[in-house]
């Protein structure tokens, strides 16, 4: 009785401190499943970069299209997303 009794109070303890870690806004998964690759340049309105984590060994890019404010996550290895993102980076370093 008292080795269930410690097995339920561990699994709720690591269940609760999950919770309160997404609460805090730590992020426990990568954010991008589905990445887009044609060009969509004209349509983005702000670019969001989500380097990797112990969470995620992906480095995210989300995009924020400008008429539905959708966000899409791109390919990162798409060639016109790299330009993207060097012009970024270009700008940032002036």
């Amino acid at each position: 009785m008292k080795i269930n009794s410690v097995i339920v109070f561990i699994t709720l303890l690591a269940i609760t401190a999950g919770m309160s870690l997404g609460g805090l806004g730590a992020d426990l998964r990568c954010h991008c499943i589905q990445t887009e690759s044609k060009p969509i340049g004209r349509h983005i309105q702000k670019i969001q970069l989500i380097p990797a984590s112990s969470h995620c060994s992906d480095t995210e890019i989300i995009a924020t299209l400008k008429q539905t404010g959708q966000e899409v996550c791109l390919d990162t290895k798409a060639p016109w997303v790299k330009k993207v993102i060097a012009k970024i980076l270009a700008n940032k370093n002036r």
